[in-house]
């Protein structure tokens, strides 16, 4: 299945049957936040909130990516995951 959006592949992540992984979810976030917002401005989660500094890190890996290039990379990684996850 092969999705033309941003829309369309979020919409699809949504119809999974089963969940990716935590590395490919951290993948898929950090692309979706380079997609729609830019580089990562915000500071850095402290304490022990390892969830929200993993999210942190996956967004801040994506760095210098363009809008456009951050969406085409998601929906490519949608498409590539719906094959496992459908």
């Amino acid at each position: 299945m092969s999705t033309q959006t941003l829309e369309d592949a979020v919409a699809l992540t949504k119809k999974f049957t089963s969940k990716p992984s935590n590395e490919e979810l951290l993948k898929l976030y950090g692309l979706y936040k380079q997609a729609t917002e830019g580089d990562n401005e915000t500071e850095r989660p402290g304490g022990f909130d390892f969830k929200a500094a993993a999210k942190y890190n996956a967004w801040m890996n994506m760095k210098g990516k363009s809008k456009e290039e951050a969406s085409a990379e998601y929906i490519q990684l949608v498409d590539e995951l719906s094959k496992s996850y459908l």
